[in-house]
């Protein structure tokens, strides 16, 4: 069970979310089908924005003092050290893909976010100050798709940040509203609207919008109107995620909301079994049977994101997602307490 002081809602949301990224990247093993392509444009319209409006919804207390900036560094920089060199290195030696450096100053695939919510964090004590922040932000997002340099994934900074700063500045008063009838009631044809809209994500935008990381110049979209899709993308992407997170059940629903706990080692260890699949043949498999295989694909995306976070596999992977703090722990375990005199 979750401790008290945990919102239950937030932890179910979260393992719903991760659980869509192991499925968004696992998607890549089922390209030829058609299908595949709305799934993932639909799956990338509003999960991003929803993880990153959570992120800044959770970041409200970060400050520049000491306790909070180490554990910034224990629980991403360091993680992002291991991690982005761990899977580069399993992706262009084990599996066999062309995978180029640099590592750490360009991250690649999935360790992005590691650096970007690093990031984000360390300016949040300025994002939270004023309200004006968002405004601001939205105006830099749109300026984002003017930089094309990957490094360290700025344009992902820039363009996701308007989610991050809506985190940190709604209070829990105005998400309790998620739960009102008429938005429950919205929330449905809202997704099913936007599944629509997924169906001709390249007559009204284009898949790569989604990402948030390609430049305008990259873009086939005229020039005097790229910035007004990229503003509909992000208007679609929040209402996907709260409608997305109304919902989502928030009463505490046992072992589920306990996996919510676990999104990090979810999200950092999905990507090396994905590549194995994916060297073991499965998309050879996915060609031959379009729909079967996309079905097989999500349902054991599910099971792997289910698996990961389980508590005997959380046991034995979570010291590996945050080696300084675990080693901390076990010294304090074998520090005898001071006895009184």
């Amino acid at each position: 069970m979750a401790p008290p002081s945990r919102d239950p809602w937030l932890d179910n949301v979260k393992m719903v979310l991760v659980t869509l990224v192991v499925i968004g990247h696992a998607i890549g093993l089922v390209e030829a089908t058609q299908g595949s392509h709305w799934v993932y444009d639909f799956i990338y319209m509003w999960h991003i924005p929803a993880f990153v409006f959570v992120s800044g919804y959770l970041s409200k207390s970060f400050e520049w003092d000491r306790r909070r900036l180490k554990g910034l560094v224990y629980t991403l920089a360091v993680p992002y050290l291991i991690f982005e060199p761990a899977l580069f290195y399993y992706r262009k030696v084990v599996v066999g893909e062309g995978v180029e450096g640099p590592i750490w100053l360009v991250p690649h695939w999935t360790m992005w976010y590691l650096i970007v919510l690093l990031m984000w964090r360390l300016i949040t004590p300025v994002l939270k100050s004023h309200w004006l922040f968002l405004p601001l932000s939205v105006v830099v997002s749109l300026a984002g798709g003017l930089w094309n340099d990957d490094s360290l994934m700025i344009p992902r900074f820039l363009g996701l940040l308007p989610f991050f700063v809506l985190g940190l500045h709604l209070k829990p008063r105005h998400l309790a509203h998620l739960d009102d009838v008429w938005v429950k009631a919205a929330a449905v044809p809202t997704l099913v609207g936007i599944g629509i809209m997924a169906l001709y994500t390249d007559t009204w935008a284009e898949t790569a919008l989604l990402w948030y990381d390609t430049g305008y110049e990259d873009i086939p979209i005229a020039n005097q109107i790229v910035f007004q899709t990229r503003l509909t993308v992000m208007a679609v992407g929040l209402l996907g995620a709260f409608a997305a997170m109304a919902l989502v059940p928030r009463r505490n629903l046992g072992w589920f909301t306990t996996m919510g706990t676990a999104t990090m080692v979810v999200y950092l260890f999905h990507g090396f079994v994905i590549k194995t699949v994916k060297a073991l043949g499965w998309p050879d498999f996915t060609t031959s049977h379009p729909a079967l295989g996309l079905v097989l694909t999500i349902l054991g995306a599910v099971g792997l994101a289910l698996l990961l976070a389980s508590p005997p596999v959380r046991r034995v992977l979570e010291p590996f997602t945050n080696p300084l703090g675990w080693v901390e722990q076990r010294r304090a375990r074998r520090t005898p307490a001071p006895t009184s005199a």
